[in-house]
């Protein structure tokens, strides 16, 4: 009997647990059924992938889509859009939005939100408060919730959680991972007097400079084993902290930014202006070098894009009154190709970053690998495909990205998620069947 499926991806170097290998997969009712050659089965639909490598999907476990709240920026639909363009299939999107996300009633409206509107498969953080606190550990695990995002230093909207016994209450409170924006805010503070009557924008990363990173995190590693609490450190700048943080893998995870990986100070000011400013701020060549050795050494377990969009004209208002946040979930893969290209990672290495260290780390349900009875999410990628990045092709409601003009080697062609084939050749098609992301339940 003709076996029968619903998706087939034929001719295409697929990246499997093992390694790379040449062959077809399977989809069946949303999940990996099959991983052979399929020539002779029936199919509802195939992709000829034919000279092309065929990645895990893509989890962009950090972005900001401001829906609910100032959405001119962008919403959930934009968003997503310019996720899935970029070969992006689930994304993990932040609290800090207007009202912010404390509640399980806002929890339930974004997803209601996203619902028929996401293009990708979406999860969302809980954002933790002193409010909230002691509910965090029930809001965890909520349908559609990835864990709790606890903002220790100032940044985009109201959430925050400064000093150290509301930062304990927050970690002895559940048993997920908690991720953790490490600037510590009474220095930033501080030292805001050295920028608040004005200033040039490469004063950003004087202002939050780099002991005010490594101050928070050492303090949260300190707060974190005192609550046996596991912490996953987002965008890490510094060459210090990826040191403090290699000495306690046991406790901690570690995501870094293609931003902070591409550009460096003080070029990115000079060049970009406020357009490079966002939290914690790009540091100087020393500060991208230790980062990648990072990657190199295995501290680093993730990357995510940090998309924190704003519109031109409050990004050109002058610093320090103009807004921290930078495109990203749609460039994130594109600039990690190049850097394959050029050679600063393996293809292997940046599959384990943007799929399968994401999987890890929040224990995601049937995500994060080519493997039968996982979900039929791909990104497939063409590598020898040249192409510039351009302002004209992001997506967000912003309609810029600060790496307008810049060349890469590498790109996405094709976005299917559980199946479904979201992109083909820079153009979404059908509609937007994104679905919450599921997580497993013992953790």
């Amino acid at each position: 009997m003709t076996e029968t499926f619903d998706f087939i991806i034929t001719g295409g170097t697929l990246l499997l647990p093992g390694g790379p290998a040449q062959t077809d997969v399977g989809v069946r009712d949303g999940q990996i059924a099959a991983i052979g050659d399929l020539g002779a089965a029936a199919a509802a639909s195939r992709f000829d992938a034919k000279g092309l490598t065929v990645m895990p999907g893509v989890i962009d476990e950090q972005v900001h889509f401001r829906e609910p709240g100032p959405v001119h920026k962008e919403d959930l639909e934009s968003g997503t859009r310019g996720a899935a363009l970029g070969g992006v299939t689930s994304v993990f999107e932040m609290p800090n939005t207007d009202p912010p996300t404390t509640t399980e009633a806002a929890i339930n409206d974004k997803i209601k939100r996203a619902t028929g509107r996401a293009w990708t498969d979406f999860a969302f953080y809980v954002g933790a408060a002193a409010e909230n606190a002691d509910d965090l550990g029930t809001l965890e695990r909520l349908p559609g919730v990835c864990g709790v995002k606890m903002f220790m230093g100032s940044s985009t909207g109201s959430l925050l959680v400064a000093d150290d016994e509301n930062v304990a209450r927050v970690l002895r409170s559940g048993t997920r991972r908690v991720t953790v924006h490490s600037e510590d805010d009474m220095r930033l503070t501080e030292r805001a007097e050295l920028v608040k009557d004005g200033a040039d924008v490469s004063m950003h990363p004087v202002w939050r400079d780099v002991e005010t990173a490594v101050r928070c995190t050492t303090r949260l590693l300190r707060l974190a084993r005192a609550a046996h609490r596991r912490i996953h450190v987002l965008h890490v700048t510094t060459a210090e902290e990826i040191e403090i943080l290699g000495r306690n893998k046991d406790i901690a995870t570690v995501e870094v930014l293609p931003q902070h990986l591409t550009l460096a100070a003080p070029e990115c000011y000079e060049r970009l202006g406020t357009f490079a400013q966002m939290n914690p701020p790009i540091r100087e060549a020393r500060h991208r070098d230790g980062l990648w050795k990072g990657i190199a050494s295995g501290v680093v377990d993730c990357i995510g894009s940090d998309h924190a969009p704003h519109t031109r004209e409050e990004k050109a208002r002058p610093y320090p009154r103009s807004p921290s946040g930078l495109t990203g979930t749609q460039t994130l893969l594109p600039l990690m190709l190049n850097h394959v290209a050029e050679g600063r990672l393996t293809l292997q290495r940046l599959v384990d970053l943007t799929s399968a260290g994401a999987a890890r780390i929040f224990g995601i349900a049937n995500k994060g690998r080519i493997a039968v009875g996982y979900d039929g999410d791909f990104t497939v990628v063409d590598l020898k495909a040249k192409r510039t990045i351009t302002n004209d092709w992001i997506a967000s409601k912003s309609g810029w990205t600060p790496f307008d003009g810049m060349d890469v080697t590498g790109w996405p062609k094709a976005t299917i998620v559980r199946g479904h084939m979201v992109m083909r050749d820079d153009q979404l098609l059908d509609k937007p069947i994104g679905a919450p992301v599921r997580f497993q339940e013992t953790l």
